[in-house]
């Protein structure tokens, strides 16, 4: 039996005295914090696109189902901890604590790194639709550029630069930082405003195509995954191997943003009445995406169409590419790196250019919501991690808002250093690594805890089946990383992988010489690492045979994809 209260968890005061986040917002609340993601979409539609070919709104579709089919394991197992704020990855931590210590940070690690750069990429295509929108392509503000360091050894092409996107987009995140030190209230009142503001343009973007009968069904089959010929042109491919390695590479990218509606259970700790708003909380923010990334990618791709190549390669006396081949359509440049997906999407309405300024600055408010939404559930994240002896203590710094300033600070900070890099969709790919690590442990901490806790109050209590499709869609997420997350740059995958590893050194550190190899004791209290009656370690060697299994298909779908 769960003796814990819900206001049990407290951080440190500005002025040093205790504080604790604020039980101020309900599931509608929530909702409008976490209406941020389906603006996700902005992010990588052009990528998926490009990549996948005409298969991609289906990509989308999928994706989305896997999504919603998940959400309801994080429900169950986030009813269990109403004390507890930081989302899924903190309340899945709670189920492997008892088999690894290790392993518990891991969860937590990977959802951070997963969320928090949704900041540096969201602000940094805000900026480049703001500077599209002032100025003309060839400006002098639009082509300077100090680099400050060449990553080219990691990806090619890649680069730490200072130009007027990254000055732009820092002013967004310091814009997003001011409204969310406010606490979470009175971040959820902007994001109601934005949200709405927000969310409309990409809804009419959504239907508008589909409506008005603009969506050629030449644009969206034969559902065949992309090819070129040897000239460069645009043909239809196979599904051989290669056709599935691209699939699965599309599948993997979407997952990053049509599972982010989960972050909507990461303010139980803010909720004020946990047993029965989260579960309405996560519900209602996943029927809003499954409407937002099936309708918008339809529209996307059957408006624009795959596009045809313009001019072929120039290759130097080697075989070397000098400059690649440029392609129109979804296929264009600037489509796949997110910067013209704005200005695209206005031209689908038609209208003149005061029409598209005027839909493109709605679209910067949509990347702002997306910005807000990560930063108040990453920072949230960072902030429970502290808490119970993750990491290190002053993440726990929380001001008289109630807001985890010292875990947004450091939000700021790095992804102020991600705000540097050239190459965005690179840093989406890594991020997604590490998201779907977090998945896979989380889907398996739900029947985790069904073992270890069957009498504990579920609040919500998912059906058997369901807990069961999470399980399995686990594996599968793990398959499409292994076989897909290389497509996006070689070594995209091993650098994810290391990335996630990461927190080994930090939470040894905060552990073992912090803290002496002893857990706070509000985490001991919370987490029961203790003897109590109703708690145990009654799943014995399956949690470990399922990491074998996980480790297993990440290995043999690497093995077996092409690319």
């Amino acid at each position: 039996m769960n003796t814990t209260t819900v206001d049990a968890v407290g951080g440190i005061g500005s002025g040093g005295a205790s504080a604790t986040l604020h039980r101020k917002i309900g599931w509608a609340g929530a909702f409008w914090v976490a209406s941020g993601v389906p603006a996700l979409v902005l992010f990588s539609i052009g990528s998926i696109a490009a990549t996948v070919g005409k298969p991609s709104w289906a990509v989308w579709i999928i994706s989305i189902g896997f999504g919603f089919l998940q959400s309801f394991s994080y429900a169950e197992i986030a009813g269990l901890f109403p004390h507890k704020s930081g989302g899924a990855s903190v309340y899945g931590a709670v189920a492997w604590v008892r088999y690894s210590k290790m392993l518990a940070p891991l969860s937590v690690w990977c959802n951070w790194l997963a969320w928090s750069p949704v900041l540096a990429i969201g602000s940094g295509l805000a900026a480049g639709y703001i500077l599209s929108i002032l100025f003309a392509p060839d400006a002098a503000i639009n082509t300077w550029q100090i680099t400050l360091l060449d990553l080219s050894g990691v990806k090619a092409g890649l680069a730490l630069r200072i130009n007027a996107t990254f000055v732009l987009g820092a002013a967004v995140l310091l814009a997003a930082f001011a409204i969310q030190h406010r606490g979470i209230l009175q971040a959820a009142r902007m994001q109601m405003v934005l949200g709405i503001a927000a969310l409309a343009p990409l809804m009419l973007i959504g239907l508008w195509p589909l409506v008005s009968g603009d969506v050629p069904a030449a644009n969206l089959v034969p559902l065949y995954p992309i090819a070129r010929d040897a000239g460069g042109a645009v043909v239809d491919g196979a599904w051989d191997m290669a056709g599935l390695t691209l699939i699965a590479g599309g599948l993997f990218m979407a997952a990053w943003s049509t599972y982010g509606f989960e972050t909507a259970v990461c303010y139980t700790r803010e909720f004020r009445n946990p047993r029965s708003d989260t579960f309405k909380a996560i519900l209602y923010s996943g029927l809003l995406c499954i409407f937002v990334f099936t309708v918008v990618p339809l529209a996307f791709q059957g408006s624009l169409g795959l596009g045809q190549l313009v001019s072929p390669a120039v290759l130097d006396a080697a075989g070397n590419v000098v400059t690649p081949a440029v392609y129109d359509g979804i296929l264009s440049p600037d489509i796949y790196s997110g910067m013209g997906v704005a200005q695209a999407m206005a031209h689908m309405l038609g209208g003149g250019a005061l029409i598209e300024h005027v839909l493109m600055a709605m679209l910067v408010l949509a990347l702002v919501l997306s910005i807000m939404t990560s930063m108040a559930g990453s920072s949230r994240t960072l902030y429970q991690a502290s808490v119970d002896g993750w990491l290190p203590k002053y993440l726990s710094n929380v001001n008289g808002n109630g807001a985890p300033t010292a875990a947004m600070w450091t939000d700021l900070g790095f992804n102020l250093l991600l705000l540097l890099m050239s190459d965005y969709v690179f840093v989406l790919a890594i991020s997604n690594v590490c998201y779907i690590l977090f998945n896979f442990l989380n889907l398996n901490a739900a029947w985790i805890h069904r073992i270890d806790r069957p009498h504990w109050p579920r609040p919500y209590k998912a059906p058997a089946w369901l807990i069961a499709v999470g399980t399995v869609l686990a594996f599968v997420n793990l398959g499409l990383m292994g076989m897909g997350a290389d497509i996006w740059g070689a070594g995209t995958l091993a650098t994810g992988l290391v990335a996630a590893a990461l927190i080994l050194p930090v939470f040894f550190y905060r552990h073992y010489i912090v803290d002496k190899g002893q857990f706070p004791a509000a985490m001991q209290e919370d987490m029961h690492l203790g003897n109590e009656a109703g708690v145990g370690t009654r799943a014995g060697i399956l949690p470990w045979l399922a990491l074998a299994g996980g480790a297993a298909v990440i290995a043999v779908a690497h093995a077996v994809a092409v690319v």
